[in-house]
């Protein structure tokens, strides 16, 4: 295996609606499975969204990232962003895990939207959001301590 690290970020739209025990079965299953395979990282989902961040040795995410394109609860994967890095963010998550709650009022008028960004034709954007939701994962989880 390449001792490489790399981190992918990446969206994908659940082929059928997750609820809470099927998401709960995956995240089990990913957990088990990120452990085997030296992977951590984070998983956001909302409104049959996926925004995962996975880091690790290149061959092992590369070899995940396969699985999950052919993965029939997965579809429109898109890989948003892919970096060397040189230590992980996410060392004490296999998979971390948060729920993003949808807003019961509409928003105000100008307001962006940090999730919907991932979905933005513009690159820019994109990273911008992947960068934002990272931060903003590590912040909660570690208030949550």
């Amino acid at each position: 295996m390449s001792s490489d690290l790399v981190s992918i970020s990446y969206v994908s739209a659940a082929a059928e609606p997750f609820d809470d025990d099927r998401l709960h079965d995956l995240l089990a299953q990913s957990r088990r499975s990120n452990h085997e395979h030296d992977l951590t990282g984070m998983l956001l989902y909302r409104r049959g969204r996926f925004f995962q961040v996975l880091e690790g040795p290149l061959d092992a995410v590369d070899e995940l990232m396969t699985k999950i394109r052919r993965d029939p609860r997965h579809t429109d994967v898109r890989v948003l962003l892919t970096e060397h890095i040189d230590d992980r963010r996410f060392t004490e998550w296999t998979m971390g895990y948060e729920p993003i709650g949808i807003p019961a009022t509409p928003a105000p008028e100008g307001f962006r939207d940090t999730f919907d960004d991932l979905e933005a034709d513009d690159e820019d954007a994109s990273i911008r959001a992947v960068r934002e939701l990272t931060v903003w994962f590590r912040a909660r989880t570690a208030s949550d301590d």
